[in-house]
């Protein structure tokens, strides 16, 4: 077979996937057809912000003080599945949400998915359920935006934690990225990225410290890739891919005021702990603690850790935390 032919051949057996991906693939993932396999399921609410339907799941006595999660880039609540119950035994009203576009909230094509719309929909979302002030927990992607959120709008952040956070637009450089924004491209790769689970498993591979591969289980690739396996699911994370601009979070950071504690795994490959020195060097009133032998998701690898440093931090009125320096974490002054 000629080159010419050969090349005809493969490109129209791409062609066809590409159609038959396309074409067959659910618009939406039905929260009632899949509440039985989601983690928490018993603790899912679901709330109307600016005419989108948000979830959340919530946990402890609603008495108690406020604390708001906010998960990362192609995440939901899952990640918050083993620290969130502790941090409510800990003494907290412990409120994970899920963006617009990500989990089980609505991912509507209206929505323009920036940090600064995610940001303006967790401070709508905080009204909704009554609550005035909260401390505000940032994983990622959500962590740029608690700090959108504390810029903007600081009266609803009491104090704030920042896990691994994006704080700007290097994360734009990655080659899946750049390849995602351009026109056609990111549309046909984007379906067959979220819903590879061998992907997603090379993902997580990079993303957890090798001490903490044995967190890569088929239940975490499933919870992962379920939220997302639909039409909607793609195109809100083509389009938060393609609408990232978080270099005004770095260069602000030193307008925050509030008591901040800055988590970072000493192995992260994704965010570099560089990120976590500048964000350190550039709010005033900040604690950072570098956690030993852990990777891009701390409230995931080292989970009891994580909840006690956290609970202490915010359950101090200065958010202060006390002296640690070991085999597990390295506190930086």
């Amino acid at each position: 077979m000629k080159k010419r032919d050969l090349a005809i051949v493969v490109g129209g057996a791409v062609g066809a996937a590409v159609a038959v991906k396309l074409l067959t693939r659910a618009d939406t993932v039905k929260w009632d057809m899949v509440a039985d396999r989601v983690a928490h399921s018993d603790k899912s609410h679901f709330v109307t912000v600016d005419g989108a339907r948000v979830h959340y799941q919530e946990f402890g006595d609603e008495r108690n003080p406020p604390m708001v999660l906010i998960h990362g880039y192609t995440a939901s609540v899952y990640v918050w599945k083993t620290s969130a119950p502790m941090l409510a035994d800990a003494g907290f009203r412990v409120i994970a949400v899920d963006l617009l576009g990500f989990g089980y909230s609505e991912k509507p094509a209206w929505f323009d998915y920036t940090i600064q719309s995610q940001a303006r929909m967790v401070s709508r979302f905080m009204n909704r359920l009554g609550i005035g002030r909260a401390v505000i927990v940032g994983s990622s992607y959500g962590g740029a935006v608690a700090l959108e959120l504390t810029l903007n709008d600081p009266e609803f952040v009491e104090k704030l934690v920042l896990v691994d956070a994006v704080c700007n637009n290097d994360l734009k450089s990655h080659p899946i990225l750049r390849l995602a924004s351009v026109p056609g491209i990111g549309e046909i790769i984007t379906p067959f990225l979220c819903d590879s689970k061998t992907f997603l498993r090379y993902r997580m591979h990079g993303t957890l410290a090798k001490a903490n591969h044995h967190l890569i289980t088929n239940d975490r690739i499933e919870s992962t890739i379920r939220p997302l396996h639909a039409a909607d699911g793609h195109n809100s994370v083509l389009a938060t891919s393609r609408n990232w601009d978080a270099a005004r979070l770095e260069q602000d950071a030193h307008l925050i005021n509030q008591p901040t504690l800055i988590i970072w795994g000493d192995h992260d490959t994704v965010i570099p702990i560089k990120n976590g020195y500048k964000l350190h060097e550039e709010i005033l009133n900040s604690r950072f603690v570098i956690l030993r032998d852990c990777g891009h998701v701390p409230q995931e690898e080292r989970s009891d850790l994580f909840t006690e440093i956290v609970s202490e931090f915010a359950h101090d009125q200065k958010g202060r935390i006390g002296p640690r320096d070991g085999d597990d974490v390295r506190l930086e002054i």
